[in-house]
């Protein structure tokens, strides 16, 4: 008789591939960290075994897109809501280094600047590594509950070699880069990304990430993008993305697709026509997307990039110049080229601040209901809070409507990314702790846009594939222990924008690398999770 660690017993298996017998009744044993699947009833023993009957087993989740590099650097041993709400979802595995922005990798005389500039996107003292593997062995360090691993950040690596600074690289500078992303993406690394609105991303050509994207595409690790822009220049921004990939020969993967702002709803009735065109050319060209109609980034990206040009400090010194705010109001109000220019694109009664952390009495509220409140131009109130939190301030974007963000969740070669901000303190956007369980709860079984077999491909197959992930996202014979047992009739988000970190309903359990980490919807204290390289 065979014998396992746990077996469960029961349930629906819905293995993550969305093929023919993708979801049948079945039972799984674990063993040392690996499954075995086996049909229902078949003779088994285990020291721990589940009933779960009307539940559903899943491969556990991956999150293709998330900004929790430094989360539990600062919070990990405390292991807080923060640091639990991934798991609590159903998340195994997350994928940082988004948007151009990691931790690593850095020339080490520019890590101590760069360290100090990282509260900004971080919200706290979480370090800043020379590479991949300084970065992985700090993560080790503090146990974690579920996986982790990271794209490069171009932004990173711009400002480890050449500094916050608007200008092109040298020859001599590029190459450097080259050679930093080339040992990252040899030591694991998942991939490049950029965050092209976001500066010193936004400060390079075509041609630089054309460069960079060449050196993943010979690790055969795909260029991963924030797009230029996700508003109303949506489609010249997808075809530069388009562009790097073809000229590079790198896997193209668009993150978070969006056509956010007024003068862009309902562009992905354009957009994702032209990616399904060039993926039926034959270009390997994917994308992400979360289910809100709200996005969430820093309060220094609704300025025009040259306010940004020299880092934090000379943000802030423009910022208290009121030549410099006049400026700044004349470029929203008139657009500068090549820039996203999100207020100007929505209007501050759009933004609200998420996390202002010296300034807690202005969390949740809008920049224009501050500015009503106080007599003051809006910029004005947001360039005061900036400068007050030396740039540490968090916003969410109401940007988008519902139409575009079904469209792009039905697209069959989108999967899914929470684009979760977990940054202590404030109204975080509750799509760190919702992701998964609102589309599994909203779109699955109460729309009925997504079948329950292709979402769960989506979250967990199809992203496991993307990312080089072997032995994940799956249930076979063989692979990897992570899974996710919840009840698809149940399965609900909990989280609002008022408060953001309540659990989701209906997860049963969450398994990683074999051990329990959440059981009856709480999280167990089980630390199993590693970084892993792809």
């Amino acid at each position: 008789m065979t014998h396992f660690d746990l077996l469960l017993r029961g349930g629906l298996v819905v293995d993550g591939t969305a093929g023919p017998g993708a979801s049948r009744h079945a039972d799984v044993g674990v063993l040392a960290g690996r499954l075995t699947l086996l049909s229902p009833g078949a003779p088994a023993v285990a020291r721990e075994t589940a009933d779960l009957a009307g539940l559903a087993v899943t491969p556990g989740f991956i999150d293709v897109h998330t900004h929790s590099d430094g989360v539990t650097l600062i919070d990990g041993e405390r292991g807080g809501d923060l640091v639990r709400a991934a798991v609590l979802q159903g998340v195994t595995t997350e994928i940082c280094g988004n948007c151009g922005s990691s931790l690593f990798p850095a020339q080490p005389e520019r890590l101590a600047e760069m360290r100090a500039e990282s509260r900004i996107s971080f919200g706290g003292d979480v370090g800043m590594y020379e590479g991949f593997a300084e970065f992985a062995a700090a993560h080790a360090a503090v146990p974690r509950a579920n996986h982790l691993t990271s794209l490069v950040g171009h932004g990173t690596l711009r400002a480890g070699v050449i500094g916050p600074v608007d200008r092109a690289a040298t020859p001599g500078e590029l190459d450097t880069m080259c050679a930093l992303l080339d040992r990252a993406l040899s030591a694991g690394a998942a991939g490049l990304s950029t965050g092209l609105i976001y500066t010193p991303g936004t400060y390079a050509g075509t041609d630089e990430v054309v460069a960079l994207a060449a050196v993943a595409a010979r690790h055969g690790k795909p260029y991963v993008t924030h797009l230029r822009d996700e508003m109303s220049r949506v489609q010249e921004a997808l075809e530069e993305a388009v562009e790097i990939a073809r000229r590079s020969g790198a896997p193209l993967h668009v993150s978070h697709h969006k056509t956010a702002g007024k003068y862009a709803w309902g562009r992905t009735e354009r957009t994702l026509p032209r990616i399904a065109a060039l993926r039926a050319e034959g270009m390997d060209v994917t994308c992400d997307v979360y289910p809100y109609t709200a996005g969430s980034t820093a309060l220094g990206a609704m300025l025009p990039p040259w306010a940004s040009d020299g880092g934090v400090s000379a943000l802030t010194a423009r910022l208290a110049d009121p030549d410099q705010r006049d400026r700044m109001r004349r470029a929203i109000a008139e657009g500068v080229p090549g820039w996203e220019n999100t207020v100007g694109n929505g209007g501050w009664d759009r933004i609200s601040i998420a996390c202002a952390p010296r300034h807690p009495e202005t969390e949740g509220r809008t920049v224009a209901e501050l500015a009503a409140e106080r007599g003051q131009d809006p910029l004005d109130v947001a360039a005061a809070l900036l400068v007050a939190e030396r740039g540490e301030v968090t916003i969410i974007s109401h940007s988008m409507i519902e139409d575009d963000v079904r469209r792009v969740l039905a697209a069959p070669y989108s999967m899914i990314g929470s684009d979760g901000v977990p940054k202590p303190g404030g109204r975080p956007h509750p799509r760190w702790a919702g992701t998964f369980p609102r589309v599994l709860g909203r779109y699955v079984r109460e729309l009925g846009l997504l079948s329950l077999e292709t979402a769960v491909h989506k979250m967990t197959g199809m992203a496991a594939a993307r990312f080089g992930l072997a032995g994940r996202g799956v249930i076979r014979d063989g692979a990897h222990a992570d899974l996710v047992v919840f009840d698809p009739g149940s399965i609900t988000d909990g989280a609002t924008f008022a408060d953001p970190l309540v659990p989701p309903s209906g997860i049963h359990s969450v398994i990683v690398a074999g051990e329990t980490v959440v059981r009856d919807g709480a999280a167990t204290g089980a630390r199993p999770g590693t970084v892993l390289r792809t």
